[in-house]
């Protein structure tokens, strides 16, 4: 028997992002975000029914604003009290754990794929997935990127528009692309 898509995916390993059950449960997620962006905000109260059903985990008391995008929903775990401002987009397609108390400002974007160098290989849908880590009681400003791999640590700031591709101390403040420590 085969590995499948999805378990390699799950491993870290390189998969085929085009593969048949990964288009289906994009397509769970797709219908669980139209569902969350489109409801009225009474209606939607702090996360649509449908997203918090996809989602890995997520604490009663997480906010989810409208619009939000994500890949495939269940990745994601929400720890108490997280706020995910407006246009916020989490491509989970490995695990994304969001630490209690951390707040994301507008279009905050993180990333778990990377796709193939080779051009012949990434017109496969070859990629590779690595977990991200947000700590508790962490800003990220609007703008913000986080790339695949990176874990930022309890109490830090990330800066609007600074582009994270390491990781960050706990309690450090980084800024800029590539995001260094301001001192």
């Amino acid at each position: 028997m085969t590995e499948s898509e999805r378990r390699k995916m799950a491993a870290g390993g390189w998969y085929c992002c085009l593969d048949p059950e990964l288009d289906e449960l994009r397509d769970r997620a797709r219908k669980a975000v139209h569902q969350h962006n489109t409801l009225p905000p009474d209606e939607r109260g702090s996360l649509a029914p449908g997203l918090r059903a996809l989602f890995a985990d997520v604490a009663p008391d997480a906010f989810v604003e409208a619009p939000f995008h994500c890949s495939y929903g269940m990745n994601i775990t929400l720890g108490a009290r997280v706020y995910l401002n407006a246009g916020c987009t989490i491509l989970d397609s490995a695990p994304v754990v969001i630490g209690a108390d951390t707040m994301l400002g507008p279009g905050v974007q993180i990333y778990c794929a990377e796709h193939h160098k080779d051009p012949a290989l990434r017109r496969e849908g070859l990629e590779l997935a690595r977990p991200v880590a947000i700590g508790e009681n962490v800003w990220i400003g609007g703008g913000g990127i986080i790339l695949a791999g990176v874990t930022v640590g309890d109490g830090a700031i990330v800066g609007a528009g600074a582009v994270v591709t390491r990781d960050v101390a706990p309690g450090a403040t980084v800024v800029g692309n590539p995001a260094r420590v301001l001192r």
